[in-house]
């Protein structure tokens, strides 16, 4: 009977009640790795429209084909505001660029998408302009765009000082 009681009690008591006080310790610092020569710079990289283009493959085998890639523009570009009277303005358009591209300066940009200079975007000028990187991306002109051709290699980058790295990016020699 009493451990019933006792029972009871203590499911009646609060968790924290429960827990025996934390022990007090003076705090110890935190043990980091030594500096090292930091990570390399980037070789390869990818350009923002790449990477929206890579994200058009709808059927998951890693490659985007021109078909996938008009209808993923008309998607992203019906969702953006005031595309359903047909055209969107470059606020607009900065506000995709945002979203879909990863930031609002991204390339290509308004001015480049707007082929009739009528400071509109249309959906046709829009799938145009991504017909013409799709087709520079395929670099074998199979019609597929795929992630290895989608990637850019940096030859003769020089900064091996990687992020906030001692080398500068003319020549490679140290600043001064």
């Amino acid at each position: 009977m009493r451990r019933l009681i006792l029972a009871a009690a203590m499911m009646a008591m609060p968790a924290a009640a429960q827990q025996s006080p934390a022990p007090t310790t003076t705090a110890q610092p935190i043990a980091t790795a030594p500096p090292g020569p930091g990570q390399p710079a980037a070789t390869i990289v990818a350009e923002p429209v790449a990477l929206m283009i890579a994200a058009c493959d709808a059927d998951g085998d890693a490659r985007v084909t021109a078909a996938e890639l008009t209808a993923c523009v008309a998607k992203t570009f019906a969702g953006t505001e005031g595309a359903a009277s047909g055209s969107i303005g470059y606020i607009a358009y900065s506000d995709w660029a945002l979203k879909w591209l990863g930031d609002r300066n991204a390339l290509p940009s308004p001015f480049t998408v707007d082929a009739d200079n009528d400071n509109r975007i249309t959906l046709a000028e829009m799938q145009a302009q991504f017909a013409k990187l799709f087709a520079r991306f395929d670099v074998d002109k199979d019609g597929v765009a795929t992630r290895a051709e989608l990637l850019t290699i940096k030859s003769g980058f020089r900064d091996q000082g990687g992020p906030g790295g001692e080398h500068g990016k003319r020549g490679g020699k140290p600043r001064r």
